[in-house]
């Protein structure tokens, strides 16, 4: 007999090529004055031009974004939205900017109104994550989740493709874990299969033409439904795994999602056949963790983990804090089975044995 429980919040979602120059007015709907842009440096240009469009509303930017968000930067950000007396943000940037913007948000509980520019999928989840003393904390905060995203598929045009292509692999990690999650919902994993079949579509043309802008709508599409399947579900072994390597060893986050992904679907593959059936389904292929690999490979994504900086030597201490503290997840967690898998990972393996 069918029976689950789906617990979602309602969010606004605004879609499409007026993203970014209807942002007044969307300002005005919900009643904000003293907005602060938050954008990294590499952004600050489409931050001022989302404070331009915004007139007297915008009263700063504040482009200091970078990754895995040191709680340093969340201080220094509250402090100066805090002078300026804003009354909302808008965080407009990658997966660190609207990460930022949540962190401030944290003990403020003012709006974010978020405008991607990756496929990280982070403004859809009121998931956020801070970085402190060599490790990563991710919570859950539901007044930390933006509102509304506001999604502008040109505004990833000038994404490269050795960006794009794990910054869409990463969503498509929000997608397969959702569908495994142990509150998963015929819902959420609908959401993810939609999200894995858009992704894997839409991510080789964009590395194929970088100005194909039907390609990157579908891309950032498939990373709008990763998020809203995330937010659904219960994080497990991979964004563990890539919390800890990329908090602890100061890794690149969608990098290490690229790397990571093939392998911890495989661990999880006996434990969870249905929901690895799904993501293979969604990708036309016969087994989901040698497709993923598969695609890393054709996005000229990194594969191995000894290719993005880490060192041999930390895969021991690794393993130690990804298995530190229980959370869900369908295999059971081991030592050894986790030190194997970050073994496959270190030197690409595909799953299966082959490197």
């Amino acid at each position: 007999m069918l029976q689950f429980i789906h617990e979602s919040a309602a969010v606004r979602v605004c879609f499409g090529a007026g993203a970014i120059t209807d942002l007044a007015d969307e300002a005005d709907r919900l009643g904000l004055h003293r907005l602060l842009l938050v954008s990294s440096r590499s952004r600050r240009a489409l931050a001022q031009q989302a404070a331009d469009i915004l007139g007297t509303r915008a009263v700063g930017i504040h482009a200091e974004a970078i990754m895995h968000v040191p709680v340093d930067t969340v201080t220094t950000a509250r402090t100066a939205a805090e002078r300026l007396g804003c009354d909302g943000y808008v965080a407009i940037g990658g997966g660190s900017t609207v990460g930022l913007a949540k962190a401030i948000a944290l003990e403020s509980g003012l709006p974010i109104i978020a405008i991607p520019t990756t496929y990280a999928g982070s403004e859809m989840t009121p998931i956020w994550g801070l970085t402190e003393a060599g490790g990563k904390r991710a919570r859950r905060a539901g007044h930390g989740r933006p509102r509304p995203p506001r999604g502008a598929p040109q505004l990833t045009l000038g994404l490269p493709p050795q960006v794009a292509g794990p910054s869409g692999i990463n969503a498509l990690a929000h997608c397969v874990e959702a569908l495994y999650a142990h509150d998963a919902s015929p819902i959420t994993m609908l959401i993810a299969e939609e999200g894995i079949r858009a992704l894997h579509d839409g991510l080789p043309a964009v590395i194929r033409d970088p100005a194909d802008l039907a390609a990157r709508t579908t891309t950032l599409y498939g990373a709008w439904l990763a998020g809203a399947a995330l937010s659904a579900a219960t994080l497990g072994l991979h964004h563990k795994l890539c919390h800890t390597i990329g908090g602890s060893f100061n890794m690149p986050h969608a990098e290490v999602h690229t790397v990571i992904l093939p392998h911890a679907a495989a661990y999880n593959a006996s434990a969870a056949p249905t929901a690895l059936a799904r993501a293979a389904r969604a990708m036309a292929a016969a087994d989901a963790p040698q497709a993923i690999f598969d695609l890393a490979v054709a996005l000229g994504a990194p594969t191995a983990l000894r290719d993005i900086g880490m060192r041999e030597a930390d895969l021991d201490a690794a393993a130690e804090l990804a298995t530190r503290s229980p959370y869900p997840n369908p295999a059971p967690l081991t030592r050894t089975g986790i030190r194997q898998l970050l073994d496959d990972a270190f030197y690409g393996r595909r799953p299966g044995g082959v490197i």
